[in-house]
């Protein structure tokens, strides 16, 4: 009977943590709640990180979507949150971190962590950070540098676990004129 009972406890455990997860800061329902998202994986071999997540961010934004982009690390965030600031030299690409403040206010929020402050619809992991959840949001992007091999072989283990869900998942990669493909 404990084994029961323990298993109760872990599934009344998960219950509680999707419906905290598929709610918004202020406690509302999310817009996408239950849905799987769709993940791409843009595989950079021509380009560098910091040539390709831009130009996606402003596509993003476009659409009216918020967005979070997790780094491996604290120091990996604040050299990605540095560099953003020099992305455009006519304009803005509007970010921060926690350290700036008004987290639940960034159109694009910087972290290391699995939090969504700023209530966004699509999530960017970078630098080699592994997405631990991501139920409730529209969209998943993992960039992943191909001349990394361990980037590379993060990258196929976040494949194999995702191309078998129920989540729509694609992988991405640049031609020889830097156009992007879908290669699956």
């Amino acid at each position: 009977m404990p084994a029961t009972s323990d298993r109760n406890k872990d599934k009344e455990k998960a219950r509680n943590e999707a419906s905290t997860r598929d709610r918004t800061e202020d406690g509302k329902p999310a817009e996408n709640a239950g849905q799987a998202p769709q993940i791409l994986f843009y595989h950079l071999e021509r380009a560098g990180l910091m040539d390709v997540l831009p130009a996606l961010l402003d596509k993003s934004l476009a659409r009216g979507w918020r967005i979070v982009v997790q780094g491996p690390t604290r120091q990996k965030v604040n050299d990605l949150n540095s560099a953003l600031w020099l992305v455009h030299e006519d304009r803005f690409l509007p970010h921060g971190t926690s350290d700036d403040g008004f987290s639940g206010e960034q159109p694009i929020y910087l972290t290391e962590k699995d939090d969504n402050p700023n209530g966004a619809t699509i999530r960017f992991f970078v630098e080699g950070a592994e997405p631990e959840v991501v139920d409730g949001y529209e969209r998943i992007v993992y960039l992943f540098d191909g001349g990394d091999e361990e980037a590379v072989i993060k990258a196929r283990r976040q494949w194999k676990r995702f191309a078998g869900d129920a989540a729509e998942a694609t992988y991405w990669k640049q031609n020889e004129q830097g156009s992007w493909e879908k290669k699956a």
